[in-house]
Formats: C-alpha cells, sequence, structure tokens
C-alpha cells in the first residue's frame, strides 16, 4: 500500500515543482520586460545646445539616437551643417539664441569664459527652462571671472548669468572621449552626477542622462545649505566630490600605484576638456 501511495505522491511532487519552476521563468521574463521599459529612453524632446564642441557635439549625437531632436549652435552655424548631417536627420544647426529657443532643454557646453557674452544672448529664451550646466572655471584658461566662480563656487555664481532659469548640473566630470566609450557600456553603466534645486528639471535631466547611455546618480541640496550659501550650493561641491570619489575607485579596483597615477592623471584631464568645446 505504501508503494502505490507513494508513487502518486512523486508524481505530485514533480508536477508541483515544475509549475514553479514555470512561474518563476514567466516572473522572470515579466522582470526583463519591466527592466527594458523603464530604461528605454523618454518620449522625445527637443535639445538646444550651446555649442558644438566635442562634449555637445557628442552628446547631440547620443541624444538624437535616443530619439530627441537636437540643435548645436555656434557664432557660424553653417558651418556646423557637415556635422549635423553626419550624425542624423534629427540634428539641426542655429545660432546660439536659436538654440535656446529650439525647445524645453538647453545644454551649455562651452568654455567658462564665455558665459558673460553668451547670457546676454540666450538669457531671455531660458527663463523656466531646464539648463544642464556642464561649464567648468579654470582662472588661468578663463580669467578672473573664473577665479570669482571659484570663490562664489559656480552654484552661486552661474544663475546669475541666467535669471529664472532651472540650471542642473551634470556631465561636469566626464571627459568626452569617456562620454563616448563608456556610453550604454555592458554590465553596470557609468555614473554621472547630477545636482540642481528644480525636482523638475532634476528628473529632466536625470532621464537624459539615461538616454545618453549613463546611470544618474542625484546629489540633495539641504534646505541649510541653501539658507547659508544660496541656491546651488551642493552641485558647487560636485567636482572636487567626484574626483576624490574617483580616486578611491582607482584605488580599491586597481592598487597598483602607477596605475592609480595614471588614473588621477585623466581626471586632472577635467581642467583642459572644455577647450575642445
Amino acid at each position: 500500500m505504501n508503494n502505490r501511495t507513494s508513487v502518486p505522491r512523486r508524481r505530485t511532487f514533480t508536477f508541483v515543482r515544475a509549475g514553479v519552476a514555470a512561474l518563476c521563468a514567466g516572473m522572470l521574463l515579466a522582470g526583463v520586460g519591466l527592466t527594458t521599459r523603464t530604461t528605454a529612453a523618454a518620449e522625445p524632446t527637443k535639445i538646444g545646445i550651446v555649442g558644438a564642441g566635442k562634449m555637445g557635439g557628442t552628446l547631440a549625437e547620443l541624444w538624437a539616437k535616443a530619439g530627441h531632436e537636437v540643435m548645436i549652435s555656434s557664432r557660424h552655424p553653417e558651418e556646423l551643417k557637415a556635422q549635423a548631417q553626419a550624425i542624423g536627420p534629427k540634428v539641426h544647426v542655429g545660432t546660439a539664441r536659436e538654440a535656446a529657443a529650439f525647445g524645453p532643454v538647453v545644454l551649455v557646453a562651452m568654455p567658462y569664459g564665455k558665459w558673460p557674452e553668451i547670457s546676454d544672448e540666450i538669457k531671455s529664451e531660458t527663463v523656466g527652462k531646464t539648463v544642464i550646466d556642464l561649464t567648468n572655471p579654470y582662472p588661468d584658461r578663463d580669467g578672473p571671472m573664473a577665479e570669482q566662480a571659484r570663490k562664489e563656487t559656480t552654484g552661486i555664481a552661474d544663475p546669475k548669468y541666467l535669471p529664472g532659469a532651472h540650471l542642473v548640473r551634470a556631465f561636469n566630470s566626464i571627459i568626452y572621449t569617456d562620454l563616448r566609450s563608456k556610453a550604454h557600456r555592458a554590465g553596470e553603466p557609468v555614473a554621472v552626477a547630477v545636482a540642481g534645486d528644480d525636482a523638475n528639471a532634476v528628473s529632466v535631466t536625470s532621464q537624459l542622462v539615461r538616454d545618453a547611455g549613463f546611470e544618474p546618480r542625484i546629489r540633495r541640496i539641504e534646505q541649510r545649505s541653501q539658507c547659508r550659501r544660496g541656491p546651488g550650493h551642493a552641485a558647487a561641491q560636485l567636482d572636487g566630490e567626484m574626483v576624490r570619489a574617483l580616486r578611491l575607485q582607482a584605488k580599491r579596483q586597481r592598487p597598483d600605484d602607477a596605475r592609480v597615477e595614471a588614473h588621477a592623471k585623466s581626471l586632472r584631464r577635467l581642467r583642459t576638456r572644455d577647450d575642445a568645446r
């Protein structure tokens, strides 16, 4: 009798185990679908880029491939037509003012020293818009105004150039070669720090970071810092914090001193990367 009843029990166990396996497989497939949906590009938007150098041009290409419509700009937009055509039909050319008026998002990708003249040209077109700021002040290149910006911090200095705009610091601690080579890399995506005072602008920028092939790391701005140092103070601290974090990461992943020093040298190249914009 025991032998007769043991067979159905084994069969029942086998069927249950198979059912659980199928259920798990279904859940895994559902999980894959959810991941695909949450990492897909956002709804296409128009992005005006003030600049068309290596940083601005690379981001224009990444965003255009993600389905966004982009305008690159310069004083002589006709000289950018070949660059735009090489990227694809979603890329347009124009002046800085036309780029600022192009859509709800503006990327400022230029040497820091151009802020005063560009400000006069675009500030009326950026009120209420998300403005992604990747500029960094270097006194030896940009002069006294950059030195003053470092004293004030960029989180305080930069909003003065575009009153009424929602400035967000992003892409200011990555060189253009990494921007191109590490976008959408296999495995864990490269992190890009994002900092700003306006929640919607930070959200918009974070999605554009994902669309470019990176993972946003949002820096929260404490209310006490805003009151004590002015809006955007935490964003002003971003550069140094990112460099220190990358140095620590290099030491953990590549303990060899020579390789750590090589990594540190690549970080110092951030000081000169804006020259090519």
